[in-house]
């Protein structure tokens, strides 16, 4: 839906100025981020899915050694079973002979000794065995658990990341196409407001509108306290000749972020634990620096929020 209203938009403005020209270049420059965006994103399930086949080789790993445990526990029954069906047999024959030489007798009574030896011995390893083939179902067990929990606290805070997304797009939506854009990816949620709805040119005092789009965020973010909240300042590389007091565009980028994070603090529900500034200069940019629309998608300030992922940690270093 919103990719039609901002063709239509760019159809209507197309033949009314060279500033709705504009504005149709920085969409589709906006638009192909999103798709490179999307690539990104395929790549880290693609990784979290490796993630997830290794441990499903593991636990496969595992189940085969617990399996041929089994199958050497059956054989040392059959032999043991097998045992006593011989020493049975030298029994009734040592019945039988009873009445022979007493060295027939010796004879057999040292057969008899021997194999209740290896019938004892047999027995012994039966039990090891039986014990060392209980430790590792217990291992199995214990790591299908861990497997188990660590997958349904992944699935819990993906869906705690889309109720949040959701809440702040609502939170937002007034704001929409007027440059800022809420995203999840990488198991993050990137809120971005382009410099044109927060700075004036060289400035970093948020403007009336911009500090009522970031007070609604932090409306939402006061409801999560379990999220840490990092706000980056991005330029484009365009030296900056502004206030003296600033030693270019990383200064001006940290300012930016820092004047953000002023307003976020105004609303106490937030921890400021949570709140860190950065200013990243020109060094991260969404697009070419070579043209004027590259360079107005590049000055922005990203809001990056992420679950804590202590539990995740836990489990992981547990498997």
């Amino acid at each position: 839906m919103f990719k039609r209203i901002v063709l239509l938009s760019l159809s209507a403005v197309l033949f009314s100025s060279c500033v709705s020209k504009k504005i149709y270049t920085e969409l589709e420059d906006r638009y192909a981020n999103l798709k490179k965006e999307n690539r990104n994103l395929s790549d880290e399930v693609q990784s979290l899915s490796s993630e997830n086949s290794k441990l499903a080789n593991d636990l496969a790993q595992l189940q085969s050694a617990y399996d041929k445990a089994i199958e050497e526990r059956d054989k040392f029954r059959a032999d043991v079973a097998a045992s006593k069906s011989n020493l049975d047999n030298l029994k009734a024959s040592y019945d039988a002979l009873e009445q022979n030489s007493s060295a027939e007798i010796a004879k057999n009574s040292q057969k008899n000794r021997e194999l209740l030896a290896q019938l004892e011995a047999k027995e012994q390893a039966l039990a090891a065995e039986s014990e060392r083939l209980n430790n590792l179902k217990k291992e199995l067990d214990k790591r299908s658990q861990r497997v188990a929990e660590l997958e349904s606290v992944i699935a819990a805070k993906d869906a705690e990341m889309r109720a949040l997304k959701d809440a702040i797009s609502r939170a937002l939506v007034n704001f929409e196409g007027k440059g800022l854009t809420v995203e999840q990816r990488n198991g993050k949620i990137y809120v971005s407001m382009e410099n044109k709805l927060l700075f004036k040119s060289g400035s970093w005092s948020v403007g009336s509108e911009g500090r009522s789009a970031v007070q609604q965020l932090g409306s939402v973010l006061a409801d999560n306290p379990d999220i840490s909240i990092l706000i980056e300042g991005h330029t484009d590389n365009v030296p900056y000749k502004g206030n003296a007091q600033l030693s270019g565009n990383w200064d001006l980028s940290t300012k930016r972020a820092t004047a953000i994070v002023n307003i976020l603090r105004e609303n106490d529900a937030i921890n400021p634990k949570n709140l860190t500034a950065a200013g990243r200069g020109e060094y991260a940019p969404l697009a070419t620096n070579d043209t004027a629309d590259g360079r107005a998608k590049n000055r922005r300030i990203e809001v990056i929020l992420t679950p804590k992922l202590d539990e995740i940690s836990k489990l992981l270093n547990d498997i």
